[in-house]
């Protein structure tokens, strides 16, 4: 008895798979092994998801910015007491009286520096009361208690235009660094005094060195833009016996409840410069 091999008919041919239908399977009509309604899902969820969490960061950083304010920080880690600095910007004071390219930068450097308080530029400012808070809480664009660099006399360099370089006894102008809403009890004035054994004695001017309560407080410099600080120029009336020899100086703020005495910051509340003058 004889046999035929049978052989499958063309419908009925197997069907194999290939790497293509791993991208792409029209049998089952999926798309990188899902289909279209699960890529679907799949976006939704994920639109949802990212979507929730853009609104909370909105809501968040929004929240974040009702609590902050243009004009003031929240937070400050300056401390609470002002440090003090001079001009000229120099701790070290060294020049010959009689060679004017010496002293001709700390001259140079003070008169730039008192632009600012010219008489005719301070007169667009406020008289203000003396001895009182100029306190402005009402008011969005604050103004300016009137400081003319003509309350600082013969340290003004208007009537000595070299600032007492040229005779060998030279000002120094000390000033407060600015903090927002500082308002000092009591009376602040700068005291200086020389590391030596003998006194030196010193000229100040306004009278007695004084910071006047009129030029506080300080409201930042969005809303106090042409502001100035107060000073205090201190003449230091050196004699021949104390050319050629380097003066220690040390200038503290008292009278008040501002700090001049931490050991951790050398320039709270005090600074410490050097002058020599050369003959």
């Amino acid at each position: 008895m004889s046999t035929k091999e049978e052989t499958p008919a063309d419908g009925d041919k197997p069907q194999t798979s290939s790497w293509k239908d791993s991208i792409y399977n029209p049998r089952t009509g999926e798309f990188i092994g899902r289909t279209a309604k699960s890529w679907a899902l799949i976006l939704l969820f994920y639109l949802v998801f990212y979507g929730f969490l853009a609104g909370m960061f909105t809501l968040t950083m929004w929240v974040m910015l009702q609590t902050l304010d243009d004009n003031i920080p929240t937070y400050r880690d300056r401390v609470a007491s002002p440090g003090l600095v001079i001009r000229p910007r120099s701790l070290d004071i060294v020049f010959n009286r009689t060679d004017t390219k010496q002293y001709g930068q700390y001259v140079q450097h003070l008169e730039n520096f008192l632009q600012q308080y010219n008489d005719t530029v301070q007169e667009k400012n406020e008289l203000c009361m003396v001895g009182e808070y100029y306190e402005q809480d009402d008011q969005e664009e604050k103004k300016v208690c009137q400081f003319k660099r003509s309350l600082l006399r013969q340290c003004s360099g208007l009537s000595d235009t070299t600032f007492g370089y040229t005779e060998g006894k030279p000002c120094v102008l000390v000033k407060m660094n600015r903090i927002i809403g500082l308002k000092p009890r009591g009376d602040p004035y700068i005291n200086c005094t020389a590391k030596r054994e003998s006194p030196l004695q010193m000229q100040y001017f306004p009278s007695e060195g004084r910071f006047d309560k009129m030029y506080f407080p300080y409201y930042g410099k969005n809303v106090h833009s042409t502001y100035v600080q107060p000073l205090v120029a201190v003449k230091l009336l050196l004699t021949k016996e104390d050319y050629n020899n380097e003066l220690t100086v040390e200038c503290k703020i008292e009278g008040s409840d501002l700090r001049n005495s931490d050991d951790r910051d050398k320039f709270l509340g005090r600074v410490t410069f050097r002058v020599k003058v050369v003959e």
